[in-house]
C-alpha cells in the first residue's frame, strides 16, 4: 500500500557551481562517504549528485518533515541496488519518521536532462491494503 509520495527538481548548474566553490562543503554536508564513492568522478558527476539531492528532498517531502525534526541530507542515503536501480536507506530521525508512518520500502526514480535533475519517491508499507 502506498503511504507517501514526494517529488523534487534540482538545478544541475547550481550543483556544479557549489562543487567548484572551495568554500562550500556540499559533498560532506549532503552526501555520505558511501554516496561520494558510488558517484565517483566523471563528466556527469554533477548530474548524478543533483539526482541524489533531488531524491533526498523528495524523501523529506514524502516524510512530511522537510528540513525539520532532525531530518537532513545525511539521514537519507541514496544507494544503488545490484540491479542498478536507486533506493534509499534512512538513518536516525528519518528512519524513525518512516517507521512512524508505516513506510517499510521505497520506489525511487531519477532522471536528468539538460540542466535539471528530478526524482520521484514512493513510500510503501508491506502490509496488505485494508478492505
Amino acid at each position: 500500500m502506498i503511504i507517501a509520495h514526494g517529488i523534487d527538481l534540482v538545478d544541475i548548474a547550481h550543483t556544479t557551481r557549489l562543487l567548484t566553490d572551495p568554500t562550500d562543503q556540499l559533498l560532506t554536508r549532503c552526501f555520505t562517504a558511501r554516496e561520494q564513492e558510488d558517484v565517483g568522478a566523471g563528466t556527469d558527476r554533477a548530474a548524478r549528485l543533483s539526482g541524489r539531492l533531488a531524491v533526498k528532498e523528495a524523501v523529506m517531502k514524502a516524510l512530511g518533515t522537510g528540513f525539520s525534526a532532525g531530518v537532513g541530507f545525511l539521514s537519507i542515503e541514496v544507494v544503488t541496488l545490484p540491479s542498478g536501480a536507486p533506493t534509499v536507506v534512512l538513518h536516525g530521525a528519518a528512519e524513525q519518521r518512516a517507521e512512524m508512518l508505516g513506510i517499510s520500502s521505497w520506489l525511487v526514480s531519477t532522471s536528468h536532462e539538460g540542466d535539471m535533475a528530478m526524482a520521484s519517491v514512493i513510500g510503501f508499507t508491506d502490509q496488505a491494503a485494508p478492505r
